[in-house]
């Protein structure tokens, strides 16, 4: 009988992009012949996975899952958003989040994870051969705070924790748990719609920042300022911009007279404690995918 070593199974999977058991099942039964337990994971219909490997997945799910003091984003892409109204898929997506809420966001560890007696990896292969289509964990977050909570919000719903669109908000404070991840929704809420580049201006790609500048003062050195009013003007229209782009100097969605951080000091009433946004994550199916053309 043949030797089935780690290595054979990981290029029949690689080959195939069929799961890990039934590759050593179909190594097994060839008695490690590769070219054989191609041809087995073929004939029992698990090798279709792969075939659909190189097709473009830019639709699908975000989901939410938090619990006490932390929270997690992931995102799962398919290739057509009728996919994300199949309750197999949604199930899939669901249970990918609860299990990344335990292991972290490192997705190779999400991958690996066991759910019963498959990995996540063998579940989504799974779902790719009854959907019929391609589908992978493309990236997920987390944050954790204590003390204090992470709040989600989930935009586009169309099931609980499940949309397009997904927002963690992490709230550090010693405040009535309950108000605070009432609060933590709303940010949630204006990170949504407002989508903020940064907590604040310390948090801004120094080379974005310059960029701006170097626009700003190009163009009042073309309406020919002299340099030392150019530099005024410079600074002015940086704080301008770091009101368009900074989460805490952002006019706030549910009250555009205040800012961000002055709503969050107002909102410290009702918490009962100082508050502070420690951290923030904002996903958007699909963006940044390239998406071919029909």
């Amino acid at each position: 009988m043949a030797n089935i070593t780690a290595q054979l199974v990981k290029e029949l999977r690689e080959l195939t992009g069929a799961g890990m058991m039934d590759c050593k099942a179909a190594l097994t039964e060839t008695d490690g012949n590769i070219e054989a337990a191609v041809d087995w994971l073929r004939k029992k219909g698990l090798s279709k996975a792969a075939k659909k490997s190189g097709r473009v997945a830019a639709e699908g799910l975000i989901a939410a899952e938090t619990a006490k003091g932390k929270g997690v984003l992931v995102e799962v892409n398919s290739e057509t958003d009728f996919v994300a109204r199949n309750d197999h898929f949604q199930g899939l997506v669901k249970m990918i989040a609860q299990v990344a809420l335990k292991t972290g966001a490192d997705v190779d560890a999400i991958m690996a994870a066991h759910t019963g007696s498959m990995t996540i990896a063998d579940a989504i292969t799974s779902a790719i051969a009854t959907i019929g289509e391609n589908m992978n964990l493309r990236r997920a977050a987390m944050l954790e705070v204590n003390p204090g909570v992470v709040s989600a919000y989930v935009h586009s719903q169309i099931s609980e924790g499940l949309g397009r669109m997904g927002v963690l908000v992490a709230l550090k404070s010693e405040g009535d748990a309950e108000a605070l991840a009432a609060l933590g929704r709303r940010l949630a809420m204006h990170v949504a719609a407002a989508n903020p580049q940064a907590l604040d201006a310390a948090g801004l790609d120094p080379a974005v920042v310059a960029r701006e500048k170097e626009v700003l003062a190009d163009k009042f050195r073309q309406q020919g300022k002299p340099a030392n009013v150019i530099d005024k003007i410079v600074e002015s229209g940086l704080k301008s911009y770091y009101k368009e782009v900074c989460f805490l100097e952002q006019a706030y969605i549910h009250d555009p007279a205040k800012s961000v951080s002055q709503a969050l000091k107002e909102a410290e009433r009702e918490v009962g404690a100082p508050v502070t946004i420690t951290g923030y994550v904002r996903f958007a199916l699909g963006e940044g995918v390239e998406k071919g053309e029909e």
